[in-house]
């Protein structure tokens, strides 16, 4: 309930910086601008709310930091399946989410969507090596498939709700496994099928506890953490046999 109040008193507060701002057309801001990653770990969801200058369409859109990616197709070799091929994507946004007010071939015109890449068919799928257009089409489709089971790209747009005329609230929801970084929440105005206004705000991913230590201290000390490693798997296989041995 008290969230429910903090929510309620922010979206005021937001209506009344936007009356005493009208240069500003959109105002939004995040219930949280963090998401810790603790043990156990199991998912988080993080409210977007703002306000607007009047009737008009919302798209928000969540990005999260971009990497490198290798989509591999499996094929069988003497009857044995196996990675056949395999195309390197660069650039890729490792989480991807979109929200609207409506179905985004109502509120955006075809050269608006991708022009600020909002929708998975407007992503720039860029190849590390030149790539017959047709394979990177394929490989393409794999990898938004296999992101979409994962949780990491929205199979399809969040609903942004407006609560009155101006007010406008969506949540986003961010399963466990998300890639640590700094995200960027975009939030478009859109009239006219047009987007004439609009802001980031980041949101920062980090481990933290244990599992931050653990992370951080393979990142900086690689040979001493694979070395641990090594002792721990051998003293664990000897532990193991120690009921074994007098038998």
């Amino acid at each position: 309930m008290s969230r429910v109040w903090r929510l309620g008193g922010a979206l005021l507060a937001l209506a009344g910086l936007f009356a005493t701002a009208r240069a500003d057309i959109l105002v939004a801001d995040l219930s949280s601008h963090s998401i810790a990653i603790t043990t156990g770990f199991t998912g988080a969801s993080v409210v977007l709310f703002g306000a607007t200058d009047g009737l008009a369409d919302v798209v928000a859109v969540v990005r999260g930091p971009e990497r490198g990616v290798t989509v591999w197709k499996k094929g069988k070799v003497a009857g044995i399946w196996a990675n056949t091929d395999s195309v390197t994507f660069v650039g890729m946004p490792s989480f991807y989410a979109v929200a609207a007010t409506r179905p985004l071939a109502d509120a955006l015109s075809p050269g608006t969507a991708a022009l600020y890449k909002i929708g998975t068919d407007n992503l720039k799928f860029e190849t590390k090596t030149p790539t017959d257009p047709e394979r990177v089409k394929l490989f393409a489709q794999a990898l938004i498939d296999v992101r979409k089971r994962a949780g990491v790209f929205s199979p399809s747009p969040e609903k942004i709700s407006f609560l009155g005329d101006r007010l406008f609230r969506t949540t986003f929801y961010f399963p466990a496994g998300i890639p640590t970084g700094t995200y960027m929440v975009e939030v478009f105005l859109v009239r006219d099928q047009d987007v004439i206004g609009g802001q980031t705000t980041p949101l920062v991913v980090s481990k933290v506890g244990v599992d931050a230590a653990v992370f951080n201290f393979a990142r900086n000390n690689a040979l001493a953490y694979g070395a641990i490693a090594v002792v721990m798997a051998v003293m664990a296989g000897w532990i193991a046999s120690l009921p074994f041995r007098n038998t």
